[in-house]
This record gives C-alpha cells, sequence and structure tokens, in this order.
C-alpha cells in the first residue's frame, strides 16, 4: 500500500510547484505589463493583492464544501483552474475592452486554483500511510520552494534568451505543468484523512483550545517568513551593489533557497530530532536574523541575515501543520483550511507591519523589519509552552 501512495506523494511535490508557479510567474511581468498595456503601477500591483485576497477566501469557503465534493475532484478542479488562468492570462487582455480586466480575471481564475491547492496538498499527503508524517510534509513544501527558485531562474533565461515580449508563450509551457498534475490527479490512489469518517465538526474545532494555540503559530509562521521575504531584493541591491534584476536574483531566490534546503534537510533527517524544539530552535535563529538584518552595519551582512531567516522559517509552517494533525485527531480538511487561512493572514500582516512601521519612522526599512522581530518571538514562547503543557 505504501508504494502505490508514493505517486500520491509525487504527484503532491509537483502541486506545490504549481503553486509556486501560481505565486511567482506573474510578477516578473508586471513592469512589462505596465509598458504593454498602459496599466498604473497601482493597478498591476492591485494584482497581486487580489491573488492572494482570492486565496484567502478560497481557504475560509473551503471548508464547508471539499469534505463533500471530495478530494479527487476537488484537486482536479484546482490543476484546471491554475491552467485556465495561465492559458486566459495570454488570451483576456486582448479581447476585452479594458486590458487590465482582463489580467484581473485571468488572476482570480487561477487564484482559485492556488487558494483549492493550498487547503488540498497537505491533508492528502499526511492521510497517505507514510512512516514518518512530519519528514513528509517537511520535503513537500520544500517543492514550493524549489518552484519558486526554478520558475524566476527558467523565466529569467527564457527572457534573455527570447525577450520578454515572448512572454505568453512561457505562459503556456508553464500551464502545461498543472494540466500534468490534472491528468495525475485522475489516477493517484487518496486515501480518507479521518479513516472513513466525518471531520471534526466547526464547533467542536473552535472549542479545542489547542486549536487556537495552532491557528496562533501558523499567523507568526507566515508573517516570519514574509516580513524579510517581501524585502529581500532591497537588500540585494544594497548589500552589493547591483541591478534589480540581479538583486531579485541575489534576495528572492537566495531567500527561497534556503527555505528549500531547511525543509529539504528536515525532511531527510527529520526523524531523529523532535519537531518542536527543532521549531522553536528555528524561531530562536529567525530572531538571530532578524537582528544581523537590522543592527549590523555592514549591508552584506543584511544579505547574509535574509538568508538565514529564509532557513530559519522553512520548518515553521509545515511543522504547524504536523503539529496540529498529530495533536488534533480529527481535525479533517477543515483543520488545515483554517490553519491555511491564519497563515495567509500573517504572509500578509507581516509585510504590513513592517511597511507601517516603516512609514512612522521617515520610511527606515530596518526600524520596520526590527519590529516584526514580535512574530518569531511569540512563535518561540508558544512552542515552548506547548512543550511544557505536552509533558504535564
Amino acid at each position: 500500500m505504501k508504494e502505490n501512495y508514493k505517486s500520491t506523494i509525487y504527484a503532491c511535490f509537483l502541486s506545490y510547484i504549481v503553486q509556486a508557479i501560481v505565486n511567482n510567474f506573474v510578477p516578473l511581468l508586471f513592469l512589462h505589463f505596465q509598458w504593454e498595456y498602459g496599466i498604473s503601477l497601482s493597478r498591476i500591483t492591485l494584482l497581486v493583492t487580489v491573488n492572494f485576497g482570492v486565496q484567502l477566501l478560497v481557504d475560509l469557503l473551503s471548508a464547508a464544501f471539499i469534505d463533500r465534493v471530495g478530494y479527487r475532484i476537488s484537486m482536479v478542479a484546482a490543476h484546471v483552474m491554475a491552467a485556465a488562468g495561465l492559458i486566459l492570462l495570454t488570451v483576456l487582455p486582448g479581447i476585452v475592452s479594458v486590458s487590465w480586466a482582463g489580467l484581473l480575471l485571468a488572476v482570480v481564475i487561477y487564484a482559485i486554483g492556488g487558494g483549492l491547492l493550498e487547503v488540498l496538498v497537505s491533508p492528502i499527503v499526511e492521510a497517505c500511510p507514510t512512516d514518518n508524517k512530519e519528514k513528509a510534509m517537511s520535503m513537500l513544501h520544500s517543492f514550493y520552494c524549489w518552484g519558486h527558485v526554478g520558475v524566476v531562474l527558467i523565466s529569467t533565461l527564457f527572457f534573455r534568451i527570447f525577450g520578454i515580449g515572448s512572454w505568453k508563450i512561457l505562459a503556456i509551457i508553464w500551464a502545461v505543468v498543472p494540466a500534468v498534475c490534472m491528468v495525475l490527479f485522475f489516477r493517484v490512489p487518496i486515501a480518507s484523512l479521518g479513516k472513513g469518517e466525518e471531520g471534526m465538526s466547526f464547533g467542536t474545532l473552535i472549542g479545542n483550545r489547542f486549536f487556537w494555540i495552532f491557528m496562533l503559530l501558523m499567523v507568526c509562521a507566515g508573517a516570519s517568513e514574509q516580513a524579510v521575504s517581501q524585502w529581500a531584493s532591497a537588500f540585494a541591491e544594497e548589500g552589493l551593489g547591483v541591478t534589480k534584476t540581479i538583486g531579485d536574483l541575489a534576495g528572492p531566490m537566495l531567500f527561497a533557497l534556503m527555505m528549500g534546503i531547511s525543509r529539504a534537510v528536515y525532511g531527510q533527517y527529520g526523524e531523529r530530532w523532535e519537531l518542536k524544539k527543532v521549531m522553536a530552535a528555528s524561531g530562536v535563529l529567525c530572531m538571530g536574523s532578524y537582528l544581523l538584518i537590522t543592527c549590523s552595519p555592514y549591508p552584506v551582512l543584511g544579505l547574509i541575515g535574509c538568508g538565514l531567516c529564509g532557513f530559519s522559517v522553512g520548518i515553521m509552517w509545515p511543522g504547524t501543520f504536523s503539529l496540529a494533525a498529530a495533536s488534533i485527531r480529527g481535525g479533517g480538511t477543515a483543520m488545515f483550511a483554517f490553519l491555511a487561512l491564519a497563515g495567509d493572514l500573517g504572509c500578509s500582516g507581516g509585510p504590513t507591519v513592517v511597511g507601517i512601521v516603516s512609514g512612522v519612522f521617515g520610511s527606515n526599512l530596518k526600524i520596520g523589519i526590527f519590529s516584526a522581530i514580535v512574530f518569531p518571538l511569540i512563535l518561540v514562547i508558544v512552542i515552548i509552552r506547548f512543550l511544557a503543557v505536552q509533558k504535564n
């Protein structure tokens, strides 16, 4: 049986690469969209807000219908939406009267697919009969990082060879990945998370004290990650004195690469370590990376701090999923949906806190990032307290 479910796990790995394509391909084209379609930067920026806003909404609503529809149909639908959105991205702006509206509609369509994937992939892997759930979950989430790195590298190379004007061809090529996943999920075996039993009711779930502990951990995990990730490019430019293109490669890619390495290392050797202790140590390392970024007089050390931050936050998100699944038996799809919602709230809240505090102190980015140290601090405190509760 375990051998049969390997194909399911590999298909889920590929699904997280789809998630990376959905979130990271279009931002590479923002400036080109401004030139090609005559769209203001404020409207282009709104595309990011809509993408993650739709994913948040799907996180919230999916708990009510996924268990009724089933994992297989939902996964096929998620990949259909992701592929359709990427394809329509190349078509709609040219056939509607307002190009921006065409882009927006395409983003909404693939964001629905991305939101479904975020909710579905982790519980499907959790349900597979594997020996080490934490190891599988960490390895799974590392594929989002590798997907992020691959999207930036391959897209940059493609634009360098064929020119950014050929972006529509690349969008179609990227759409092949979710199309392949769609075919796979027609065939791979999918186990029930609750072994045929219905998961906890919403009332029972929210009445569980540990559920709220894990919701808080997910907010802190998302905020700890994105508070630095969103500003990594700026630190790369400042630290190395390079162009923005090279800065994007050195900053966000370094962050994503280190985060992927962290998840892969735990995925390979995680059974030797206690997950809660690893997460607490990661939180401490994260605080240290924040201090290195904000307090070092040398910009290059700030860039190294960005890499350390990527490494430190790698285990936080998948680790919280694994702890929640082990601690709240029968939480079901609803639990994973709300955890994804909390993580996305943290992903949007962390950079917001940095921006607000930076603005109060005269656009001082270092002070803004320093203020976000509260998120890994809370995570460490909660984990330590959680350890104490578990032992008593």
